[in-house]
């Protein structure tokens, strides 16, 4: 088989499972004060390694990286509960929006570093049992689409917790896979920096931190160098949620080992039809992903057991996404019901609400209770993957087919 071929049809299989076919949604991040009678505001944080320079109308950032950190405030208005469907993000039609309606940017200004600190602290000193909830987003993500996607998980989930969100340098493209990785570590030391203010600041009384994707592999690795250099993670951060990490099993071993756990820190949801995390098994040399292993099996139940790793199994949740990336982005009524009870420091094993049942297989320890801010993760682990925002798959079809395959055709002869 020539390289070609052994080259282009994982990624062409990768390109397949990590898109759909709707347009993207772009300039949607202008300040308008609208304020509609009936809709809800959702204001969080920004702390991210993009850069500003360049960035369009309305985008605040790029996906190219920056030098230094930058910092915003931002505030999304959410239509009505009864004008919208819980899980999905009802992005404007044409900028700005309408809000009774439409997700609607209220208010979206840079910070510098001072005025950031000075306004977290402001917020946190409000914010009930003066909880943190950091989220880090995943690969081909736009800076916006990430704020938006926050901001449904926080509004759907019912939090009191404080959002923080930490964006890294993607670039937004379905064929910038290598760059987004490569980005997601460069950003390591900017994201153990923020848990250590956040730690540090005398405000906080509690961290939760929920990753997706791609995003964990930058969460582990800040939390890997922090364990390093302290010889434990910061003592405030009491959930780490794991959501269809890509991020190899064997690596995520180390890691884990390397960050020493305390019981009940992390939990792992998992899916064996994730069909994006089989792409990405096949571009990095069939080795298995952790968001897909079988938690039943060994070496994983036992490696995860011995990490005192609590894992939820959602291969039986059934719903209309041909991935399996996004499930509970698609399933409204799990969103809001384990979303809900999380959030008051209830377990997913409390029969009164057959939350259990709804979920399927639950493997590892998974009844056990999580953290009051952390059950906010619960709100869509997988809704970065969103139909509204992957390229046109006849754009994606074009640049696989046309540039890569001249590039690689050209330079490598048949075998």
């Amino acid at each position: 088989m020539s390289i070609w071929r052994r080259f282009t049809f994982p990624l062409l299989a990768a390109v397949l499972a990590l898109s759909a076919c709707a347009e993207r949604s772009r300039g949607n991040l202008v300040s308008t004060n609208l304020r509609a009678p009936g809709t809800s505001q959702v204001g969080m944080l920004v702390a991210t390694t993009r850069r500003a320079e360049g960035a369009p109308p309305g985008e605040m950032f790029t996906g190219e990286r920056s030098a230094q950190m930058s910092f915003a405030d931002i505030v999304i208005s959410i239509p009505p509960d009864g004008a919208r469907q819980a899980g999905e993000v009802q992005w404007p039609a044409t900028p700005p929006g309408d809000p009774m309606r439409e997700f609607v940017a209220v208010k979206a200004e840079r910070l510098t570093r001072e005025a950031a600190v000075a306004e977290f602290d402001r917020r946190i000193r409000a914010t009930p049992k003066r909880q943190a909830l950091v989220f880090v987003h995943g690969y081909n993500t736009r800076f916006e689409e990430a704020v938006y996607r926050f901001a449904q998980i926080v509004h759907d989930s019912r939090t009191s917790a404080l959002p923080v969100l930490f964006t890294w340098p993607s670039r937004g493209k379905l064929l910038q896979y290598g760059y987004d990785h490569e980005s997601a570590s460069y950003s390591r030391d900017a994201l153990e920096a923020v848990l250590r203010h956040l730690n540090d600041d005398k405000n906080v009384g509690e961290i939760s931190i929920l990753a997706h994707s791609m995003g964990n592999w930058v969460t582990l690795e800040a939390l890997r160098q922090m364990a390093i250099r302290d010889k434990a993670i910061a003592p405030k951060i009491t959930n780490v949620m794991l959501a269809a990490p890509d991020v190899d099993f064997n690596v995520f071993q180390r890691q884990i080992h390397a960050i020493g756990v305390r019981p009940s820190l992390f939990t792992l949801f998992v899916s064996r039809d994730d069909e994006a995390l089989a792409a990405s098994r096949r571009v990095w040399g069939n080795e298995p992903r952790l968001g897909a292993v079988d938690p039943n099996s060994e070496p994983y139940r036992e490696d995860l057991t011995r990490e005192r790793v609590k894992v939820f199994d959602l291969t039986d949740i059934r719903v209309d996404d041909p991935t399996g990336h996004a499930k509970f982005a698609r399933s409204p009524e799990v969103v809001q019901l384990i979303g809900a009870r999380l959030a008051q420091g209830q377990t997913l094993a409390d029969s009164q609400a057959g939350v259990g049942d709804k979920l399927g297989h639950v493997a590892a320890g998974a009844g056990a209770a999580v953290g009051a801010a952390a059950g906010t993760a619960i709100a869509a682990p997988f809704a970065i993957v969103d139909p509204r925002t992957r390229e046109n798959l006849s754009d994606r079809l074009e640049s696989v087919g046309g540039h890569v395959g001249d590039a690689v055709g050209a330079a490598a002869p048949a075998q």
